[in-house]
């Protein structure tokens, strides 16, 4: 029933193929987090908190900070999650986050450190899918970069003890904080093959008519950062170009109407309205 109008750029509930469905993102979400999101598309919904710890950084990097990700797979969001189910998709996507944001071209790291080989941030980014209706990718990597806009880090002030170490002071101030460039951070498009044509934003009886996917991370500039093929079906060269276009385009598209949106919820401060589950 999905073929013969994908031929001519139509899908059964009107969208044409690179078109996404309805969006909602809300910010500050969560009241015991440094920066949070929830992001509604159609009916899959998603909410991230990031919060901020002083850690150890890693040896192979002693200048800079890093980030650690948590899927939870609620079983409450559609029964497939129920036992390993959850626990296998939660760390299949945790891997792709990670490679997908965790590095120098998503977020400068070095603005994490502290002070070097002693101190870092650690970014610990937790994602609850709390509804699932198909595009997993794309809804988590909108409420991560929406979440990490938001994200305040308290301000470090080092002072030397009696004995020569270092002490460190978080200032108590909320105003007194920094915030993250995310400018360079991707957003996620997922592209499924369905029969000739491929579709972004599928929804579950779409993407069970999909023979494979191709999951693309992509910056503001177009530039993809990741690549990654999923689902048992094979795709040609020629599928994987244009996939691969439609998804350089379709990503670049995304974030300036996404940082837009953010900005403007931002400068309201608390007139803002609340549209979510704790409206």
């Amino acid at each position: 029933m999905f073929l013969p109008g994908l031929q001519d750029d139509l899908r059964v509930d009107g969208r044409g193929c690179e078109d996404y469905r309805h969006m909602e993102i809300e910010t500050d979400v969560v009241s015991n987090t440094d920066g949070s999101a929830k992001v509604t598309l159609g009916h899959t919904a998603v909410l991230v908190g990031v919060k901020a710890e002083i850690g150890k950084p890693r040896p192979t990097v002693p200048a800079e900070g890093y980030l650690e990700f948590f899927v939870d797979c609620s079983a409450n969001a559609t029964p497939e999650f129920e036992g390993r189910g959850g626990e296998e998709l939660g760390t299949k996507l945790s891997n792709t986050l990670y490679k997908v944001f965790n590095n120098k071209r998503s977020i400068d790291l070095k603005s994490l450190c502290i002070c070097a080989g002693e101190h870092c941030w650690v970014l610990y980014v937790d994602v609850l899918l709390l509804q699932c209706d198909g595009n997993l990718y794309d809804a988590i990597s909108v409420a991560i970069k929406a979440a990490l806009f938001n994200t305040k880090i308290p301000k470090v002030h080092i002072s030397s003890d009696e004995e020569g170490g270092k002490e460190i002071e978080l200032s108590d101030d909320p105003y007194d904080c920094m915030r993250l460039n995310i400018e360079n951070v991707p957003c996620i498009v997922t592209l499924c093959k369905v029969g000739h044509r491929h579709v972004v934003d599928a929804t579950l009886q779409e993407k069970a008519c999909s023979v494979a996917s191709l999951i693309i991370s992509v910056t503001h500039k177009g530039t993809i950062t990741c690549m990654r093929k999923v689902g048992g079906g094979s795709l040609d060269p020629e599928s994987i170009f244009e996939m691969t276009e439609a998804g350089k385009r379709v990503g670049k598209a995304l974030h300036a109407p996404l940082m837009k949106l953010l900005e403007q919820e931002e400068s309201l401060g608390k007139k803002r309205q609340k549209v979510g589950f704790l409206g």
